[in-house]
């Protein structure tokens, strides 16, 4: 197994890729961030509901990709969901958000990351020395390292990297805000993707739609493979949840970061509907720092959003301006100034101790800034991970509570024109593709 970066990479045939072609831009309309903070209209308030959370877990190999027009997906992967949902699902019926995480790690074997990192090391200094030989048995002892590092599943002992929980803070505002959230694991994906561009997205977005309907059947009947397979995240025993008739199918959100947006992007394409579970709907699709999914289809049906970071070098998914110009539903671009790529889930950031946790962003000239990947090449001021975390919370909760609960007072922020609290001001530049007229 060669070593890659995940955190710099798409997947290609055997080799990681840093870059990709840019479609041309369509006419968009730019708002600057705004100056003023938010007054009463289109701000993000803290949610109404009281919240609590599952899990379910059917199987490391519970889930074979179906074969798709380029192949057969080689690899096999978890089944496995975090759920946090308001308390008082008996009020009604909640809309359903999906979030799928992107690759990374999937095994926390400390020793292995501290090897990996040592022979890689030890590897540079023989190839500055021309010492080629010893370059070579380097190699080897990284790639040794990588694979218990990203392997699935993990081995006996050794935790998962369970990036599926990096975003409980997002989980949590949401479902306080009325939604039934569900975030679920691709670590079986993670490792064993490389090499496989044409059908990895293919394989996310199959894997989006085998928890959507496991969710339509359970909220439609109360039955079917997520019956009775709930637990409480913090001692594991059995919890039952009522989810019959509480959530709304016909009113989906999904959420993908790095390559999870690609796949939820794949999934939401216009050629791919026809692969939604029956009562099932997608009303709208948030990317956070998306890669490029190998056939690059049009979403021109969906409401979308995409959210980037300057110091984010992870830059491939252009899915805003490939479908501007052809949409008929509003889709937004946010540009965030001093983000970047791993800071949207706590997993993978620093504060979190785990293993392969970093900051990614490459460091800027002088300490706190980071350089842009942009293409002004200059210093950015480096978010926190809480403050990238409030903004990302803030603008994917106002996406949803505009697209999928239907609230127009949302509209300034997703139009730029007013930032939620919390938020610091001159942070987001805001790109809209206004709809196509229709008729």
């Amino acid at each position: 197994m060669r070593i890659r970066d995940f955190r710099r990479a798409a997947i290609g045939s055997g080799r990681a890729r840093t870059c990709f072609a840019a479609a041309a831009v369509a006419a968009l309309l730019v708002v600057p961030a705004p100056a003023q903070a938010a007054e009463a209209s289109g701000e993000v308030q803290a949610g109404s509901h009281r919240v609590a959370s599952v899990r379910y877990d059917l199987g490391d190999r519970a889930f074979v990709p179906p074969p798709v027009e380029a192949g057969q997906y080689e690899g096999a992967n978890e089944l496995a969901g975090v759920v946090h949902y308001p308390t008082d699902l008996a009020r009604g019926r909640f809309p359903l958000v999906v979030i799928q995480h992107g690759l990374w790690d999937t095994c926390a074997d400390r020793r292995a990351s501290v090897d990996l990192a040592a022979a890689l090391k030890a590897r540079d200094a023989a190839i500055a020395a021309g010492d080629t030989v010893e370059a070579e048995r380097q190699q080897k002892s990284a790639d040794v390292a990588a694979d218990k590092l990203r392997g699935w599943p993990c081995a006996p002992g050794t935790e998962q990297i369970s990036s599926k929980n990096g975003y409980d803070y997002l989980a949590r505002d949401l479902a306080a805000q009325g939604f039934v959230v569900v975030s679920i694991g691709t670590n079986g994906i993670n490792a064993t993707s490389f090499g496989q561009a044409p059908t990895v997205y293919h394989a996310r977005a199959a894997l989006l739609n085998r928890h959507l309907a496991m969710w339509q059947r359970l909220s439609a009947t109360g039955g079917g493979e997520l019956a009775h397979r709930f637990t409480d995240p913090r001692d594991g025993r059995p919890r039952r949840v009522d989810f019959r008739g509480r959530v709304d199918m016909a009113n989906v959100g999904t959420v993908g970061h790095s390559m999870g947006g690609g796949g939820v992007m794949q999934q939401a394409a216009d050629l791919r509907r026809g692969d939604w579970p029956a009562g099932v709907t997608v009303k709208g699709v948030f990317g956070l720092a998306p890669t490029a999914n190998w056939d690059n289809e049009p979403v021109t049906r969906v409401p979308f959003a995409v959210m980037w970071g300057t110091c984010d070098a992870v830059r491939g998914g252009n899915y805003f301006e490939w479908n501007a110009g052809r949409n008929t539903v509003p889709i937004h671009k946010f540009t965030v100034h001093g983000a970047n790529h791993a800071f949207f889930n706590t997993q993978w950031s620093p504060s979190s101790g785990q293993v392969s946790a970093q900051d990614d962003a490459t460091p800027g000239s002088k300490p706190g800034t980071c350089l842009s990947w942009d293409g002004r090449d200059v210093d950015e001021v480096a978010l926190t991970e809480p403050t990238q975390r409030t903004l990302t919370s803030a603008y994917v909760s106002a996406f949803f509570r505009r697209y999928l609960h239907g609230e127009t007072t949302f509209d300034p922020i997703l139009a730029g024109t007013r930032r939620p609290p919390g938020v610091p001001a001159d942070v987001v530049d805001t790109r809209v593709g206004p709809p196509l007229p229709t008729g």
